[in-house]
């Protein structure tokens, strides 16, 4: 572009030297050769040195103009042209800045968006992984980090290298390119359920792969509890529409066997009294598994806790961890659940561990003890509510258990350990 402006520039300048030499010729009859020369050389450098000169604020606009277009090329719109003529160069000069001011706020609010759209894929709960036609992840959250079994950023990792810390059945489904259901057995946990969707994309000109993987054991979990609370409400609200009027009628006949001083009537009314007294405490315990409330995240001294509840459940503490953020009700509940099956397991006082340590994303709380353990289908269904395998048992300890984890967004894990007895594993997410 310069140089096609100094060609024009150079015949502009020939131009007006050979109309001033021809306009010389009618001297160049009256005076010598030589001096005709040189009066024409000298108009011709004249009219150059002028025309440059009344040029120059044009050619430092169209320079500027140049170097602006090569910004945009760059992506950089912060250039604006300072030539304000009115002329038809300055009504291009004045587009070109209205131009830029444009592309600049688009360029912000593009910006805005993308780090919206990031903050977004972030902290989604969808474990996200991109992958280039290379194999060579481009982009994953913090959920598939932690889904792959990372601990470092996944981003420029070759995806045969994530084999190492990825369940396998994610890695099968991955290189499969499967869309559907995926079952994740874990030795230490219960069988997950994820969802794996794969979609193909152009990216800066090059195809990616996007794979989404979503669990569904937590919402299965969430959906079956909730049908269990339904019934239990419901269940709850009939015996206590009985119980009320039958209470009304022990009380009365209490009354009549009092007057009438008949002591097997006594025996058969004080019996039926203590069954009512059971059979509301079994109501409220089932009442507070179906209305467990929201919890209230707070910070809660880990030490005063433990020790006002080493006085009904002695046991073995070991505690890394002085302060962690949770509802305080629902964690003393949810110890003394796990503290009293540990206790009612028959293992002797001196073997029954609660253990809390710090872990890179929350708090993990570990009891164990040396019972005899579980069997396999024991540790399958001991997460289910109403399933016991004790005489008197509910069935409702470990599914209150879960339910207050869910709640907290934290994990429950129950494995047997290999010297023995069972482990019970509470994962407390960070600020929950």
């Amino acid at each position: 572009m310069e140089q096609t402006h100094r060609k024009l520039i150079h015949r502009a300048g020939l131009t007006i030297g050979i109309s001033m030499a021809v306009a010389c010729l009618p001297v160049a009859f009256m005076v010598s050769w030589p001096v005709w020369l040189c009066t024409t050389l000298g108009a011709w450098i004249l009219a150059c040195v002028v025309l440059k000169q009344l040029l120059k604020p044009f050619l430092q606009s169209l320079d500027a103009l140049q170097i602006g277009l090569l910004n945009f090329k760059d992506g950089d719109f912060s250039n604006q042209l300072a030539y304000q003529s009115n002329d038809d160069f300055g009504d291009l000069c004045r587009l070109y800045n209205e131009t830029a001011q444009q592309l600049r706020t688009e360029k912000q609010w593009l910006y805005q968006r993308e780090m919206m759209l990031d903050k977004m894929l972030q902290s989604a709960p969808q474990a996200l992984l991109l992958v280039n036609d290379q194999e060579i992840v481009v982009f994953a959250n913090p959920s598939a980090q932690c889904l792959l079994g990372s601990s470092s950023p996944l981003e420029g990792s070759k995806v045969a290298d994530l084999a190492h810390g990825a369940p396998k059945e994610i890695m099968h489904a991955i290189t499969q390119l499967t869309d559907g259901l995926v079952s994740v057995k874990s030795p230490h946990s219960e069988e997950q359920i994820w969802h794996s969707a794969v979609g193909k994309l152009i990216l800066n000109n090059q195809p990616h792969s996007l794979y989404v993987f979503k669990q569904l054991t937590r919402e299965l979990n969430r959906q079956e509890v909730a049908v269990w609370k339904k019934v239990i409400r419901v269940i709850s609200h009939e015996l206590n529409n009985s119980l009320g009027p039958i209470s009304s009628m022990l009380h009365s006949g209490k009354i009549i066997a009092n007057k009438l001083d008949e002591a097997r009537l006594n025996r058969v009314f004080s019996t039926i009294d203590e069954r009512i007294e059971h059979l509301c405490e079994f109501i409220q315990g089932y009442g507070t598994f179906a209305k467990l409330p929201v919890p209230q995240i707070k910070k809660v001294e880990l030490l005063p806790l433990l020790d006002a509840m080493q006085m009904q459940w002695p046991c073995t503490v070991s505690c890394e961890v002085s302060v962690v953020h949770a509802d305080r009700g629902q964690l003393e509940q949810l110890l003394i659940n796990l503290l009293k099956n540990a206790h009612e397991s028959g293992s002797p006082l001196g073997s029954i561990e609660l253990d809390i340590v710090a872990i890179p994303k929350g708090v993990k709380f570990r009891v164990s003890d040396s019972g005899p353990g579980m069997t396999e289908a024991v540790l399958t269904n001991a997460l289910v509510p109403f399933y016991s395998t004790k005489a008197s048992g509910s069935g409702l300890g470990l599914a209150l258990c879960r339910e207050i984890i869910d709640a907290h967004n934290g994990h429950i894990s129950i494995s047997n350990r290999a010297e023995g007895g069972l482990m019970v594993e509470v994962v407390l997410p960070l600020g929950c």
